[in-house]
């Protein structure tokens, strides 16, 4: 098990000195300890490079089967654990508009069919929160990805299942008086002479692609990480915005959002889980979430059960298959609006 700790923080961080320093180890000791496993296995599990290190076929599936093996062991632990207390502790993590908009509700649905379940609620990024469900850590994540495949790392466990719950597609976001605000749709290469300001990273990466295959180079002025403080300064004149539908609200005054004419930048929003069949609160949570993202693509705010205003204008589609996450996403059997 050691060994496969170590390779797993190894695939992690893509270097055995980061992985060192991560497991608190030397360089060399980790370097020992990987080619004794390749030894054992008579299997090379890295590639290694003056760029750093790749798991090898070999290495995704002992990495794989490390990362299943803790799981259990934390499932092991949690059960232990709940035959002393007689209650069930449910970790979720989420990311902050999916978690703000969904999980309220959700929760809410949760607590009134399992009163008395301890819940822990982790606040973080898919590419943080994704690892830790395949590691046991958490229960479930409510997580996104755009165009790409999810940010699950290396070793994927066929174990972990991904229940999309919304498709999510991001709208400009302009002052009231600006131009263009009256349209109905926009494209990109209109918007190349603007400057923007940006709510998370990721958006900035998405607009520069998006952009670039409008034709221009997008000027960016600020990228924060936060929507609501993005569009305030919208509202002060510092540019416009791209913004995800579920994040539009609440309104602020003198703002408008309009949608990118196809084929435009879209959240993908689930929910990942390690599949198990003895797991109900886990299974009524995924469920729960569910129902709060068809009231969110019927035009009701899922945080508040009220109407949503504009809900025409944010064109969230629901999406209602369920997927194991060692299947292409383009199977997915989907229905959308």
């Amino acid at each position: 098990m050691q060994r496969l700790r170590i390779l797993r923080a190894v695939a992690e961080h893509g270097s055995f000195n980061q992985a060192a320093t991560a497991l608190r180890l030397t360089p060399s000791a980790v370097s020992q300890h990987v080619a004794v496993l390749e030894r054992s296995l008579g299997a090379q599990v890295v590639a290694r490079s003056t760029r750093g290190v790749t798991l090898t076929q070999a290495g995704q599936i002992m990495v794989g089967a490390a990362e299943s093996v803790a799981a259990e062991l934390a499932h092991a632990q949690r059960q232990v654990a709940q035959l002393s207390t007689g209650r069930t502790l449910l970790t979720v993590a989420t990311f902050t508009s999916g978690g703000r908009i969904l999980l309220p509700g959700a929760l809410s649905r949760l607590m009134a069919a399992h009163p008395g379940t301890v819940l822990h609620i982790r606040e973080g990024e898919p590419e943080d929160t994704l690892p830790l469900v395949r590691q046991g850590a958490v229960d479930l994540a409510l997580a996104y990805h755009f165009d790409g495949p999810l940010p699950v790392g290396p070793g994927l466990s066929s174990s972990l299942e991904w229940t999309p719950l919304l498709e999510d597609p991001l709208h400009v976001v302009l002052p009231q008086g600006h131009r263009l605000a009256n349209r109905n749709a926009l494209d990109l290469a209109e918007l190349a002479a603007e400057p923007w300001v940006l709510g998370c990273l990721k958006t900035e990466a998405y607009l520069r692609r998006y952009a670039e295959r409008a034709g221009f180079d997008a000027e960016v002025r600020g990228t924060t990480t936060d929507y609501f403080f993005a569009r305030s300064l919208v509202a002060a004149g510092m540019g416009i915005s791209l913004i995800p539908s579920i994040a539009l609200v609440p309104e602020i005054l003198g703002l408008c959002a309009v949608p990118i004419k196809s084929p435009g930048p879209i959240r993908h929003i689930g929910v990942a889980a390690i599949s198990r069949s003895d797991r109900p609160h886990v299974t009524t949570l995924i469920h729960a979430l569910r129902e709060q993202a068809k009231q969110q693509h019927r035009g009701v705010d899922a945080a508040t059960g009220s109407p949503r205003p504009n809900a025409d204008r944010t064109g969230v589609s629901e999406v209602v298959a369920r997927e194991t996450l060692d299947g292409p996403a383009a199977h997915l059997q989907r229905s959308v609006s």
